[in-house]
């Protein structure tokens, strides 16, 4: 792991190698994720589809240090306009695939659409929001319930140097009543490369009306994988048929 001064914290990153001359993957984690919870997702996906990679901890997750500021309801758009784009700058990286899951499909998103044309190569976006429903203000809330009677905080405290501090930024930004007008949709039309989108029918915080917002929108090629029986992290609780998808879609990406 290799640890890099990004806007003001030292944030925690892993690369995976791959030849030359072929798009890289970079991995976007969830609200509440860091390098661990990928449970080597992004170093499989790599081998597989024969590509170099870079994952990284967002500032306040993982062992990455706290952000100097947490940005309230636009942290999202912070990050796709400030931070990823200074990784990628850092790191070398030129018009790269982005893979994000849930947060970080939103933040690849919203990166595609402010950094303009041939910035990113292709998108494969993992249960993304571009809206808030009311099934992501229930789950929210249902996991703050299960934060107060469970032992949550000792599980995301492996993950984790200050879990409860994630947490309840996470929790208090989704269920602060300004952000329920949280909308990324502007600009979706200027997105033209390939997209991959896909969502579990049981997702705990979305639906897939959110895939339908955006593939009615961008202007690319979109393939989408619906999973039956599958919750918000497909990549973990369909595993293969998730990782088969996004190496098939890459396959066809240089």
């Amino acid at each position: 792991m290799l640890r890099l001064a990004i806007d003001g914290a030292a944030l925690e990153f892993e690369r995976y190698a791959g030849p030359a001359g072929r798009a890289p993957l970079v991995f976007l984690h969830e609200g509440l994720g860091s390098l661990t919870q990928w449970w080597g997702v992004p170093a499989e996906l790599c081998e597989r589809a024969g590509r170099a990679g870079l994952a990284y901890a967002r500032a306040g997750h993982g062992r990455s240090q706290p952000p100097v500021l947490r940005h309230g309801i636009r942290y999202m758009h912070h990050e796709a306009e400030v931070v990823l784009p200074e990784v990628l700058t850092r790191f070398g990286l030129s018009a790269p695939v982005l893979v994000g899951h849930s947060d970080g499909a939103s933040i690849a998103l919203r990166n595609a659409v402010t950094a303009g044309a041939g910035a990113v190569r292709g998108l494969v976006l993992v249960a993304p929001h571009v809206v808030v429903e009311d099934r992501t203000v229930a789950g929210i809330a249902a996991a703050g319930d299960t934060w107060r009677s469970t032992p949550l905080a000792e599980r995301l405290g492996r993950h984790h140097d200050d879990a409860a501090a994630l947490f309840r930024f996470w929790h208090d930004t989704w269920l602060d009543p300004a952000f329920r007008s949280w909308d990324i949709r502007d600009g979706l039309e200027g997105i033209d490369v390939p997209m991959l989108l896909i969502q579990g029918a049981d997702d705990e915080y979305g639906t897939m009306a959110q895939l339908d917002e955006i593939a009615a929108r961008v202007r690319g090629p979109v393939q989408r994988l619906e999973l039956e029986a599958c919750g918000h992290s497909p990549h973990l609780d369909q595993r293969e048929r998730t990782v088969e998808a996004i190496v098939g879609f890459l396959a066809a990406i240089d």
